[in-house]
């Protein structure tokens, strides 16, 4: 949690008790992973409140606007030179429209002995119905808008990647080199 508050991901809540009344508060928590002990955070917006309802009773799932994998594997197979990368921390990456965050607020404390405080989520939640979504849809505004001055990573934005995971290449090294600058850009 303090990665999140370090990285501008999640901020203690501005809002008042009154306004709090509109928030949605997200149940959340650890999944360790044995063999490195690293802990990650894991929001349930599946959670029914007392009205037995969730957020994801209420979201909408979004299109799905990337190609199917069997497409993206094929596609890479016909490079020479291959390329394969990854965008850390996608979701994480995408702010929400600040209108959304008490939607994604959480209690939280930091020991046992301080009191609970409110955070507010400020990025794409994973867990949410619409995550995956709005984390894709992301990816091809981003390639409308870089597309004059990276032609390769714009074409590669739309077409290259599942998800968050990039599997592409190209024709030449000079050319693979110039798409792996453009990316990382």
């Amino acid at each position: 949690m303090q990665e999140y508050i370090d990285l501008g991901h999640m901020q203690l809540s501005k809002l008042t008790e009154a306004e709090g009344s509109k928030s949605f508060y997200l149940p959340h928590h650890p999944v360790i992973k044995e063999a490195t002990t690293k802990v990650r955070v894991v929001f349930d917006g599946s959670a029914k409140n007392i009205y037995r309802f969730s957020p994801n009773d209420a979201l909408c799932v979004g299109p799905f606007f990337q190609d199917e994998l069997l497409t993206t594997i094929l596609r890479f197979r016909t490079y020479p030179i291959a390329l394969v990368g990854d965008i850390a921390k996608m979701y994480r990456q995408v702010l929400v429209h600040p209108d959304e965050v008490p939607l994604q607020s959480i209690f939280w404390r930091f020991s046992s002995d301080m009191p609970v405080q409110t955070f507010d989520l400020l990025i794409v939640t994973y867990g949410l119905a619409p995550s995956s979504f709005l984390a894709t849809r992301t990816l091809l505004q981003l390639s409308d808008d870089v597309d004059r001055s990276y032609s390769l990573g714009s074409k590669a934005l739309r077409k290259g990647f599942h998800v968050d995971d990039f599997i592409g290449g190209e024709q030449t090294v000079e050319r693979a080199i110039r798409l792996r600058i453009e990316l990382s850009k």
